[in-house]
């Protein structure tokens, strides 16, 4: 099958690998030229652990090639991914320019009849107005799917071929075979393909990531409660996680969450709320949580140095968002830099795969090291944000030769508060006694 992905970012690239690696002729096109020829000269422009290899793979053998000609794309295409970025609006709503586009695109370069399938996360809604542009000039037949990515950064690829469920909205039993078939390898293992109409499809992505946001702002909550009455939050979370009901997955306390969908997508929600005269309380409580706590690390660590931080310097390891990602949308990390740096600091910082990014967004407002422990070197503390695997079991001995004062604040509770205390260290972290 002839496939065209308008849009060669996080979402674009993962779904036009894999549909390539399962046999199909894609082709990839954006409007960056710069994205474009990076990729055309074997350069990802982001960091998904397989991606790079997977990319070099079908581009050897012919199934896989990326363009800026949308036009000639889509005049080729019978399945057309719309894939483009969904940027939060001054207010909080959806962009959703680059989506009409594609489709006022489609509309005027189709060569036959299209299946347009809507990949970006949308909001309620919008299946219907692109149905709209395409009802007005398109000269073939069409339909239009929603089909929302459940993609994790750092294990996308794993997640498109192995997926927990695929979600499909549609309002025809030709969109619905179409999606059938071009599935079909996804789901011999037996997890389903669940067809709704475009309207609960499009609600369905927001509902999924905003319920994780809420349990990420509800255990920080619980965190909260715990350091003021004495109690452990990750004992208390795997006792009331036990229960089947709840479980354990999302229910880890930390600095907050961050990256290209939870808070925009929280967001969205609820000005989707508010356009149809309602208000999603809940929602807008995890918000306000999560805002707070990337301030977290930050007063943890004006508590124990003070409001006047001139004269001292911090080392920070992990600035993505999130491990296994060169992501930093939203990161913690950029909050507590900026409080640090307000507060008069210094700062030195380190990690393994967003330095390029952190460099783009910081310029040399703070320092960037080759190695975590060089990152440690003269600090009056370490501030652990990122759980990177390499964080996890450090040569603590050489941590403390490397800074002036033992102090760690462990933004994400991965290291053992007994064993630090008794090498001598000052260990500060989230919800733990």
């Amino acid at each position: 099958m002839k496939i065209t992905v308008v849009g060669t970012g996080y979402v674009g690239l993962v779904v036009g690998t894999c549909m390539a690696d399962m046999g199909h002729t894609v082709a990839g096109v954006d409007t960056d030229e710069g994205k474009i020829s990076a990729l055309q000269a074997g350069k990802v422009p982001i960091y998904e652990p397989g991606l790079d290899q997977l990319i070099d793979r079908n581009v050897r053998e012919g199934r896989l090639s990326f363009s800026r000609n949308v036009q000639g794309a889509l005049a080729e295409a019978r399945v057309v991914f719309i894939a483009v970025g969904t940027p939060s609006s001054a207010d909080g709503s959806a962009d959703l320019s680059g989506v009409f586009q594609v489709a006022r695109d489609v509309a005027a370069n189709a060569t036959g009849d299209v299946t347009v399938i809507i990949k970006s996360t949308v909001p309620v809604g919008t299946a219907d107005k692109v149905r709209a542009i395409l009802k007005d000039t398109m000269k073939f037949e069409y339909d239009v799917v929603s089909n929302p990515e459940f993609l994790k950064e750092g294990a996308a690829i794993d997640d498109f071929l192995r997926p927990d469920r695929i979600v499909c909205g549609h309002a025809t039993e030709h969109a619905r075979k179409v999606m059938e078939d071009l599935y079909a390898p996804l789901v011999r293992s037996g997890k389903p393909i669940i067809f709704m109409d475009n309207r609960s499809a499009e609600l369905c992505k927001y509902t999924a990531n905003a319920f994780l946001a809420t349990r990420i702002s509800f255990i920080n909550e619980i965190a909260k409660l715990c350091d003021v009455v004495g109690a452990d939050v990750d004992a208390v979370r795997r006792g009331a996680g036990s229960d089947s009901r709840i479980g354990l997955r999302f229910f880890f306390p930390g600095a907050g969450y961050g990256g290209s969908c939870f808070p925009k997508d929280v967001r969205a929600l609820q000005e989707t709320a508010r356009e149809n005269g309602i208000e999603l309380e809940v929602i807008g409580a995890v918000e306000a949580v999560n805002d707070a706590q990337k301030h977290r690390l930050a007063n943890m660590v004006i508590q124990r140095f003070g409001p006047d931080l001139k004269g001292r310097h911090f080392a920070i390891w992990g600035l993505s968002f999130k491990p296994e990602t060169d992501d930093m949308r939203e990161a913690p990390a950029l909050v507590v830099i900026d409080r640090l740096l307000d507060a008069g600091a210094t700062v030195s910082a380190y990690d393994p795969e967003s330095v390029h990014e952190a460099r783009r967004i910081l310029g040399d407002r703070i320092t960037f090291a080759d190695r975590a422990l060089d990152a440690a070197e003269g600090a009056d503390a370490l501030i652990l944000v990122t759980e990177w695997n390499e964080f996890r079991a450090p040569d603590f001995g050489v941590v403390m030769q490397k800074l002036k004062t033992p102090v760690l604040f462990d933004g994400r509770n991965i290291w053992n508060p007994a064993e630090l205390r008794q090498m001598g260290f000052e260990y500060r972290c989230i919800g733990r006694p």
